[in-house]
């Protein structure tokens, strides 16, 4: 099992101009670590990171749009794998962290934490994946991840993190909003 942290930490690295779309825990642990005007934060409507990144990534083929999802999430629009599968992105890669809880919601245990999320994602047609469980694997893959040409789906085999409350409204700011299209109209210049 890895600590979600030191995912992000290896991650933040190696970001150069890409799009990262994080929701709940992991949106609260990314603006911590790396808070930059090409980040979208899918909170309020869990589920949606996944159909939040296809759409960005379809929207602006041009850039790497990187989904930080989580198993709970995932699991409430799990049909988004297999729109996924089907357009097929190749700048998209989505990476859940699997810690078999809805740990924004109190920690409370997904309904079969045994799920396999990379079969699921294989089932829809996603070709390119892995489940990775170690930082050096994870370390190791991390170039792979971020250029290989997509979709791509990594289940991330994580901790349980703290449960402590969280505030989102950080989150919602709409200058933090205004920072993300001012970044990406700079690419239509």
């Amino acid at each position: 099992m890895m600590n979600r942290r030191k995912v992000l930490e290896a991650l933040k690295e190696r970001l150069t101009d890409e799009i990262v779309i994080s929701t709940y825990s992991t949106a609260s642990d990314w603006i911590d670590m790396s808070d930059r005007p090409l980040n979208f934060y899918s909170n309020g409507a869990m589920g949606l990171a996944s159909s939040h990144g296809l759409g960005m990534a379809l929207a602006r083929p041009e850039r790497r749009v990187i989904v930080l999802d989580g198993d709970g999430s995932l699991l409430m629009n799990l049909p988004t794998l297999v729109t996924i599968g089907r357009v097929a992105p190749v700048n998209f890669t989505h990476m859940v962290m699997c810690n078999g809880s809805y740990e924004a919601n109190g920690g409370h245990p997904i309904p079969n934490q045994d799920v396999d999320f990379e079969a699921m994602a294989k089932a829809a047609q996603i070709e390119k994946t892995c489940t990775i469980s170690a930082m050096q694997d994870f370390t190791g893959r991390l170039d792979w991840l971020l250029s290989e040409p997509g979709p791509i789906f990594a289940s991330l085999q994580i901790e349980q993190g703290p449960l402590g409350p969280r505030s989102y409204k950080e989150m919602y700011r709409a200058e933090r909003r205004q920072a993300l299209r001012d970044a990406l109209g700079a690419d239509a210049k």
